[in-house]
């Protein structure tokens, strides 16, 4: 017996059973045990005094009148009885369920589990339940085919045979005691078939931590083995020529940028590998600091690529980094070249002759061979999945890998996404940058908008407005860019000039219409999310977004960053009448405050980490049962004690950590 064993071991479990388990990545009889409720729901009955509004429970009262059934629309229907709990008479109502009138006799006790309502005193009926000593429910993910009942059954079933008795500790007598840890089989069978909430409590906390630690102690081996690598380049820049460099540059660098710079010079200049993030709030002065570091590449001898998410952004790079290195020999590669420059463009690269490449992912593109290629930056990173930028440093001999986003990190998720990386933070304005004021209208209020707009346009102000649609959509009620830009034409008439930009344009048309605004050509430029990332008109001071409540905080930060790049006072106007609450929080976050690390805390707090990167896009780990939202503190505290244990010399020999090292011997052995 083994806890490798097939499903097909157990009762009741043939070939066809097999194929719908497999639905939800059940294999074997440890895929099984280990396959633990999300959610249980308690059903012991509760007195309606002591309920709150809103609350599911069970209500367990006398049936006080006959079942009455009504029907109305197109297969809708209620059902509706009352019942008496004490003194209180409870009115309960079922939705499109007539069938449970059968259950429902006068006199009879009833067990109903449903929300309540407090001001009309009534319970919404979800379902009718039996009375039993056993209050807890447990509640699994399941697939079509598959039922709660069979997959308790199938669990209990393991129990029965024997296998939860198969189960082997996998953490440290240390730390069981430390945070008072439920041994690991108890853990798996209270998961299952707890006594009470309390136990059940206890038995999640235990593999949450065990989920998270494991996860943790994965990225500091990591961490620690990269960090260890002795075939990372050095990278022997001439500081002397730097700091010139530096010296000459327009501006002066923030002690935050400063400080990132330094950081990355570092890990430049050593014999491990360079692996770091470089995080900035919305015009912090990223790509500065990564082009200086490219530029220290270049004293080195060595080429630097930097990869893009798209053609505009690209373009874009290229213009800055010209502007800042006019001495460099800068070279651009995107997928919309024409034949010829493209050529060009790849045998300078082979040849050595370029020194910078700026690119989208053309860059990792076969036929692109580099001279010799000592920093990879990627912008956005988490724009690209992991294999993109895998094939980029693969280009050359183990180049050092710099990463930048300008989508603020929340601690939260950079611990997790990318615990194994060195973090570096811009998170001061340039000098001479004014806070953009941000106002919230409703859609009624856009004529006193359009007067005030008026005024800055013929102040000399260019402005963006933003639509979430390109053109009508029967489904939403939106503004789309089309009718917007025409309504804005009308409105403004001579006195002010209206274009349109969207991402179903062509590239040559989007450059041109972008070229215009930048130019000063172009007052007015409506346009969808495609300017979101990157786009740089330090004369553009005001940003207006339709129907603002569509977007996340994330996404209308990064909206809201396309204007402010310059000395003179930005403003954003949100236009929206939000349905819901959480649509109107997002509003009255976006006035209060515009750090951008802070809006990215409540942006995770109010939709979760994957709507925000997309999981399997950024690479998020997905737990099974840890939420790394709800369990930060769990997360951190797992990953304060695995980088100590990590940072022990030799620690895999210690015995009191023996059995991590087997259970990281056994993965990579499955890995």
């Amino acid at each position: 017996m083994s806890l490798k064993d097939s499903l097909l071991v157990l009762p009741g479990v043939g070939p066809k059973a097999v194929e719908k388990f497999q639905k939800l990545d059940l294999y074997t009889v440890e895929d099984l045990v280990v396959y633990f409720p999300f959610r249980y729901e308690d059903f012991a009955s509760k007195s309606v005094l002591d309920l709150v509004d809103g609350e599911k429970a069970v209500v367990v009262g006398t049936v006080s009148t006959p079942a009455n059934v009504q029907y109305y629309g197109f297969k809708r229907n209620r059902l509706r009885f009352s019942i008496k709990q004490g003194e209180a008479i409870i009115a309960v109502s079922f939705f499109n369920q007539p069938y449970l009138a059968d259950k429902v006799e006068v006199g009879q006790e009833i067990a109903i589990w449903g929300k309540w309502d407090k001001a009309k005193a009534s319970l919404t009926g979800m379902k009718i339940v039996a009375q039993s000593s056993e209050d807890l429910h447990p509640i699994y993910h399941v697939a079509q085919g598959i039922s709660q009942a069979n997959l308790v059954k199938l669990v209990q079933a393991a129990v029965d045979r024997g296998y939860f008795d198969l189960i082997e500790e996998n953490l440290p007598a240390i730390l069981l005691e430390k945070y008072r840890l439920l041994p690991r089989k108890q853990a798996a069978f209270a998961m299952h078939f707890p006594r009470d909430l309390e136990e059940y409590k206890q038995a999640l906390r235990r593999v949450k931590f065990e989920e998270l630690f494991y996860f943790q102690l994965n990225l500091q081996v990591l961490k620690v083995e990269n960090k260890a690598e002795s075939n990372g380049l050095v990278i022997p820049y001439q500081r002397s020529l730097l700091e010139e460099k530096i010296a000459s540059l327009p501006f002066a660098l923030t002690e935050a940028q400063q400080s990132a710079l330094d950081e990355i010079l570092c890990d430049m200049s050593s014999g491990g590998h360079m692996n770091r993030l470089l995080q900035g709030d919305v015009g912090a002065g990223k790509t500065v600091v990564a082009g200086l570091a490219m530029y220290a590449a270049y004293t080195a001898g060595m080429q630097s690529a930097i990869m893009v998410p798209t053609e505009i952004l690209a373009e874009q790079h290229f213009e800055s980094l010209c502007q800042l290195f006019p001495d460099l020999s800068i070279a651009l590669l995107t997928g919309g070249m024409k034949a010829a420059p493209r050529r060009a463009a790849l045998a300078a690269i082979e040849s050595g002759e370029v020194d910078l490449i700026v690119g989208t992912h053309a860059l990792i593109q076969e036929g692109v061979v580099y001279h010799q290629l000592g920093l990879v930056v990627t912008d956005e990173q988490h724009r690209f999945g992991v294999k993109q930028r895998r094939l980029l440093r693969e280009k050359g001999a183990n180049p050092d890998v710099l990463m930048m986003t300008a989508t603020p990190i929340p601690r939260t998720l950079a611990i997790t996404a990318f615990g194994e990386m060195d973090v570096s933070v811009i998170n001061q304005l340039p000098a001479g940058r004014k806070p953009i004021i941000t106002r919230w209208v409703k859609h009624e209020q856009l004529p006193v908008v359009l007067e005030w707009l008026d005024k800055e346009v013929a102040k000399g102000a260019q402005v963006y407005v933003i639509s979430p649609l390109i053109e009508e959509s029967e489904a939403l009620d939106l503004k789309n860019a089309v009718d917007l830009k025409e309504e804005l034409v009308a409105y403004f008439g001579e006195r002010a000039s209206v274009a349109l930009l969207h991402g179903r344009m062509k590239n040559d048309e989007k450059e041109a219409i972008m070229q215009e605004f930048k130019a000063g050509k172009t007052d007015v430029l409506v346009s969808t999310t495609v300017i979101e990332v990157g786009v740089n008109v330090p004369n553009a001071t005001v940003m207006i977004i339709m129907d603002a409540d569509r977007f996340g905080l994330s996404q209308l930060h990064q909206l809201r960053g396309r204007v402010g790049r310059g000395s003179k006072q930005s403003y954003a106007v949100l236009v929206a009448n939000p349905k819901t609450d959480s649509g109107k929080d997002r509003m009255k976050i976006m006035t209060e405050t515009t750090d951008g690390f802070v809006l990215a805390e409540e942006d995770l707090k109010m939709r979760g980490a994957g709507e925000i990167f997309g999981t399997r896009q950024s690479g998020l780990p997905e737990f099974q049962v840890a939420n790394i939202v709800e369990d930060y503190a769990i997360l951190e505290e797992a990953r304060r004690v695995a980088s100590q244990i990590v940072s022990e010399k030799d620690w895999k020999e210690q015995p009191e950590w023996a059995i991590l090292a087997k259970h990281l011997r056994e993965k990579e052995n499955l890995d």
